[in-house]
């Protein structure tokens, strides 16, 4: 890529490259994503169909319906308290939220308890969600990272997490000859933007087990950040009581093996496209996400269509469908394949529920 080509974001990091000998891949999914002034999603709105991918909730409004369920099964086995905080991280539009609180007003008194935060870090998409939801909900507040325990007094706290790990950045490691070593973003002999395992070793104690065999050649992802998040989810829910969901496209079991990928106007491309105009993600571990959240209860993970069908996807539809016309059931039918089947996002995402000793499962976990 020619300087003239080069986005700006692209030169800054080529600066630091040259400084630095090369970064990590972590460090080059941050700037890529949340650089303040250049950032992916720091400087434009990147989803739906002018965007760069589709989310379940764009996708059928079935999916937000049904997580709105899922909350007020929680809060009914919570004890139906008085207050209740509904934390959704990484909201995108608000689609998510406002199909949820729709659905929510069968239950009148659930919505009364209700307070709503949202972790969002791009001023573009806040500016969408408040529209989109102070018709909605009488108590919205925004954060800019996940709020302190002591920020959510007063009742127990319910966490939904659709599409957020998949965002936060991983680090990736190679089994060299002289041992596992940090791969990092260089660039290489033509000036590209290249991997290169040269960075730092490994420490053994930060090897997973399951990776101590591999042989050489082999590449693993970790994210500390990721599980620090969940860390912190556990420690929010422990103090308060409550549950988790996290919903994100992924593997139960570890391995070896990159995953990292970009996206471009709903086309996969190189990751080194365009730095801070494509969307960088990687697939997320859920084993290390379960064992990041210590002190809590967490049944088998799922997969989003038995998820989904678990709450009652069958039914919603038909009762969708029996008030459509030709062109509304059809996008119905294809919205809830798209979420639910198991050639699209029902069988590769999963579902990760986490709640505390002293609720019950929520459904449909508890059936599973």
């Amino acid at each position: 890529m020619t300087g003239k080509e080069q986005t700006p974001l692209e030169r800054l990091i080529r600066r630091r490259i040259r400084r630095a000998g090369g970064i990590s891949v972590a460090d080059y999914m941050r700037l890529c994503l949340t650089h303040p002034e250049h950032g992916y999603y720091t400087t434009r709105q990147p989803l739906g169909e002018s965007g760069d991918f589709i989310t379940a909730p764009e996708a059928s409004q079935i999916f937000g319906e049904l997580i709105g369920i899922w909350t007020i099964a929680c809060w009914q086995s919570l004890g139906r308290p008085a207050r209740l905080h509904l934390l959704e991280l990484g909201p995108g539009r608000g689609l998510l939220m406002a199909d949820l609180l729709r659905a929510a007003r069968a239950a009148p008194d659930f919505l009364k308890a209700l307070r709503v935060h949202l972790v969002e870090v791009s001023a573009h998409l806040r500016t969408e969600q408040r529209r989109r939801l102070e018709p909605l909900a009488a108590s919205l507040h925004w954060h800019d990272d996940l709020p302190p325990p002591e920020a959510m007094k007063g009742g127990p706290v319910l966490v939904i997490a659709n599409e957020f790990f998949d965002a936060l950045p991983v680090h990736h490691f190679e089994r060299t000859a002289a041992g596992w070593r940090e791969r990092l973003v260089v660039e290489d002999a033509n000036g590209a933007l290249a991997f290169a395992a040269t960075g730092q070793p490994l420490p053994e104690a930060a090897l997973p087990r399951w990776a101590r065999n591999l042989p050489v050649g082999s590449m693993i992802e970790i994210s500390p950040q990721r599980a620090g998040f969940a860390r912190r989810i556990a420690a929010l829910l422990r103090r308060n009581g409550g549950a988790a969901l996290i919903i994100d496209y992924g593997h139960v079991s570890p391995g070896p093996g990159e995953t990292l990928q970009a996206l471009h106007r709903h086309r996969q491309v190189s990751v080194f496209h365009h730095p801070g105009e494509s969307d960088l993600t990687a697939h997320v571990d859920f084993a290390a996400l379960a064992e990041a959240m210590v002190g809590l209860r967490i049944p088998p993970v799922l997969e989003q269509g038995a998820f989904l069908l678990g709450l009652g996807l069958r039914e919603r539809l038909q009762i969708l469908l029996a008030n459509a016309d030709e062109a509304q059931a059809d996008r119905l039918l294809r919205g809830a394949e798209r979420i639910a089947g198991m050639e699209h996002m029902g069988g590769l995402f999963k579902v990760l529920c986490a709640h505390t000793p002293d609720m019950p499962t929520p459904p449909p976990f508890a059936m599973s």
